[in-house]
């Protein structure tokens, strides 16, 4: 069995991993700011990373703005890979996302392409698990997209998965050997609008939704298919439906 350092350990997706390696026999650790691991300012990676097989990075930037987010992910993984290097790790797992790979213009994608790009050049081993939208996000889409008691939302395409079934992909990968991109999705294709219509009126959250193809996703205008994975994704299984009833809005 393994050690696995899991960067973000403690956060949604970090807290879900290192429960699944644990259940499976590996030592995971828990590396985060609250644990004392801070992979911006690279304070305890080395004590974090001695005799650590594997990292994997689900870290994640506390500011989207385009600047704030393109230092987080590039000062963070050149951190990390010459860590690694000194610890003699073998294999880089990072959670990334659908698309970063595609023509667009979202400030966020820009960023986490350029991790991608640090960790490929990186000479590690690496998985680089790419995730649709998260279940988990609908109302925080709504959130950013109000105006008044309106949703502007684009009919662009997504194919949502569950954070669960995100920890269950990227536990795989760190129990395993590097296999390069791999893409992960939900089982249901819908429009963004259609998605946040379906997740708001589930809550009875009386804001109407609207489609409009020029409403931004995080600041950019997208193309039908920006958001949508390509042929060869692995599928989960978990459903709007069924994901709805067990996961009430955050208070």
């Amino acid at each position: 069995m393994a050690k696995i350092v899991v960067i973000g350990g403690t956060g949604l997706i970090g807290s879900k991993v290192v429960k699944k390696l644990d259940a499976h026999g590996h030592e995971a650790v828990a590396a985060s700011p609250n644990t004392g691991v801070d992979s911006v300012t690279g304070e305890g990676l080395a004590d974090a990373l001695h005799g650590a097989d594997t990292v994997v990075d689900v870290s994640n930037s506390p500011s989207f703005a385009p600047e704030d987010v393109m230092e987080f992910f590039t000062t963070s993984t050149h951190n990390l890979v010459a860590a690694e290097k000194a610890a003699g790790v073998r294999h880089h797992v990072a959670l990334t996302i659908v698309g970063t790979n595609r023509p667009q213009t979202i400030p966020y994608f820009a960023a986490k392409s350029a991790q991608e790009e640090i960790i490929r050049e990186s000479g590690i081993g690496y998985s680089l698990v790419h995730a649709t939208q998260f279940l988990e996000f609908g109302g925080s889409i709504a959130d950013i997209s109000t105006e008044g008691d309106t949703v502007r939302l684009p009919g662009a395409l997504i194919q949502p998965i569950a954070a669960e079934d995100v920890s269950t992909a990227v536990a795989r990968a760190a129990a395993g050997e590097p296999v390069g991109d791999i893409e992960i999705a939900g089982p249901e294709v819908f429009g963004m609008d259609g998605f946040v219509r379906r997740t708001l009126a589930f809550r009875k959250d009386p804001r109407t939704v609207v489609r409009d193809d020029t409403a931004p996703y995080y600041g950019a205008v997208i193309e039908e298919r920006t958001l949508i994975p390509l042929e060869g994704v692995q599928i989960f299984s978990t459903r709007l439906d069924e994901w709805l009833p067990a996961n009430p809005p955050r208070a």
